[in-house]
């Protein structure tokens, strides 16, 4: 197979140790300034994945992230971020990485390379037939990612992956392969760099193209958002405010009241 690991050659840059910290910094800002426009051409593969896990969550399904190091923690950011921000079930989309959680903090020897294990990770969630598993890897190489998504493509689960390599093992094995392809690091082979950030793009998009599709935002608002902090009621209240034309106290009751956003604004009479 002839397979190269852009996100492994060799940095463009040299003798970074001499660099001053305005070069570093200026070196690394420009390098991090391609990311978007490598992820703008992956948007046809974002967008059929996209529609792919409304249709799924519309039946119930559930969508999961596994990955390993950078990309395992990156999914569960996103994950973890799904409930507070759209008030969905904190089990409705799931963060896995390898190593388990211990793994979040800090690295777990030799953890990636099981390819058996991300399957044991996901059948403890129940997974089903209707939910999604999308593994994220930059190598697009990880045994722990591509032997969950094999393991899921027998039992008839979507596959979908996130990687910064053309041509990859990991996007043969996924049914709805994204390839967002970054080049070379700035420190060769640190791919939490510019394959971190646009993985995290890219799940930005997913997730937040999701729940607007599934009707958690009215407008441009998080209208489901849960009020878990005395900014985020402030923010709710201002919102209330602009959609049904009260003042700040009348709108904090009508939250108060409530317990949402959206409830407070569809149940309002004035």
């Amino acid at each position: 197979m002839n397979f190269t690991k852009t996100t492994e050659q060799a940095s463009k840059y040299q003798h970074l140790e001499k660099m001053s910290v305005s070069e570093l910094l200026s070196n690394i800002n420009n390098e991090d300034k391609t990311v978007p426009l490598a992820v703008e051409k992956a948007l046809p593969q974002i967008e059929k994945l996209v529609k792919k896990v409304v249709a799924n969550m519309k039946l119930e399904g559930r969508l999961f992230y596994i990955g390993a190091g950078t990309s395992g923690r990156l999914g569960i950011l996103d994950a973890s971020e799904c409930p507070p921000t759209f008030g969905v079930p904190f089990d409705m989309v799931i963060g896995l990485i390898a190593g388990s959680d211990v793994a979040i903090r800090r690295a777990v020897e030799n953890a990636e390379d099981d390819t058996e294990q991300a399957w044991n990770d996901l059948n403890e969630c129940m997974i089903t037939d209707k939910d999604i598993v999308v593994g994220i890897a930059a190598s697009g190489t990880t045994p722990y990612v591509i032997g969950g998504l094999e393991k899921c493509n027998e039992k008839n689960i979507t596959t979908a992956c996130i990687t910064c390599n053309e041509g990859s093992p990991l996007s043969k094995v996924a049914k709805f392969p994204i390839e967002v392809v970054v080049g070379p690091e700035f420190v060769t082979g640190s791919s939490r760099m510019k394959a971190g950030t646009a993985q995290k793009l890219v799940l930005n998009m997913i997730s937040t193209s999701a729940m607007i599709q599934l009707g958690k935002v009215k407008g441009n608002k998080m209208v489901d958002m849960q009020l878990s902090n005395n900014k985020l009621v402030d923010r709710g209240v201002k919102m209330i405010m602009d959609e049904i034309n009260v003042d700040y106290k009348l709108a904090e009751i009508l939250l108060k009241k409530y317990g949402s956003v959206r409830k407070a604004v569809e149940n309002f009479k004035p």
